[in-house]
């Protein structure tokens, strides 16, 4: 008898519309879940063949490289590292990139802050205007204002210094900074610096002390654009810096000899110039998941 009532048990688990409707329910999400996994590590696959190989260039010596296809399987050398880090101005070049990097980030989520609060808070004439007018100044390939930006650089005496080249990352980076805080302080609710006045804080107290800490997440993501572009851009480096004030990008020219082309040089050079920019995005991408998962403002 028990095992009658088993087996019509199992018969009508097996028969039941729902079951099988949930049985295949979960097995297309297992294979959607696959699917897009799968095509995400080809993504990033394909994404990485470059970096790959600028690293094992970098350490192949010339001959290695100017061999007939790419060879996976070589002995390393170290040489190229060396060329490159005992090179006389590296330690210039480097400093020079650091200066325009971090300053030129600095000044453009002070700007860029103060810029957005004020879009955010303030009512004035031309406020939508100057939102739009700001998106679209990013638009501008930085290419074209090569030559009249070198222009006036060089009537107020900016051109070949690294104060110019600051300047001009910031004017850059600033439409990007804006519309990204701008989105993250329009979430902070009002109340709390109507709060903060009552106790008697001041606007910059509150902006400094209210407002900033609860954009964390929204300064780390404008930091890692504007510190990258700063340390990656060449063509306006290379137009408005000189031997002295030359950044890391441009240094790589030097190896572009009468003679030839110095890949494993440049290679070793595009590597060492790669890793700041990246441990730079992973400090902040960690901010960032700390800022979303702590002290988030809930409307």
């Amino acid at each position: 008898m028990k095992e009658d009532t088993s087996t019509l048990s199992k018969n009508m688990a097996k028969n039941n519309p729902l079951r099988a409707e949930s049985r295949a329910a979960h097995t297309r999400r297992e294979i959607w879940k696959a699917g897009k996994s799968s095509l995400i590590f080809i993504l990033a696959f394909v994404y990485l063949i470059p970096v790959i190989v600028l690293v094992l260039t970098s350490f192949k010596t010339q001959v290695q490289i100017m061999e007939k296809g790419f060879g996976w399987i070589f002995m390393p050398t170290l040489a190229n590292y060396s060329n490159v880090l005992l090179e006389q101005g590296f330690l210039r070049y480097l400093t020079n990139s650091l200066i325009v990097g971090l300053v030129a980030t600095f000044f453009t989520l002070l700007f860029g802050g103060f810029a957005s609060y004020a879009l955010v808070r303030f009512h004035f004439i031309g406020k939508g205007a100057i939102s739009l007018s700001t998106l679209l100044i990013r638009m501008i390939p930085p290419a074209v204002l090569v030559v009249p930006i070198y222009v006036l650089w060089s009537y107020f005496g900016l051109a070949d210094t690294l104060l110019g080249l600051i300047i001009i990352y910031v004017g850059l980076n600033l439409p990007f900074t804006i519309w990204v805080l701008i989105s993250f302080i329009a979430d902070v609710p009002v109340e709390l610096e109507e709060a903060a006045v009552v106790d008697g804080c001041g606007p910059w107290k509150i902006f400094f002390l209210i407002i900033i800490p609860l954009i964390k997440p929204g300064l780390a993501a404008a930091a890692i654009f504007t510190f990258r572009i700063a340390w990656n851009e060449f063509i306006l480096a290379l137009v408005l810096t000189n031997r002295m004030t030359r950044t890391l990008p441009v240094a790589t020219t030097i190896y572009l000899t009468d003679t030839g082309i110095e890949w494993g040089n440049i290679t070793a050079m595009g590597t060492l110039v790669a890793l700041p920019a990246i441990i730079f995005t992973f400090l902040a991408a960690k901010q960032i998941i700390a800022g979303l998962t702590a002290g988030a403002v809930k409307g």
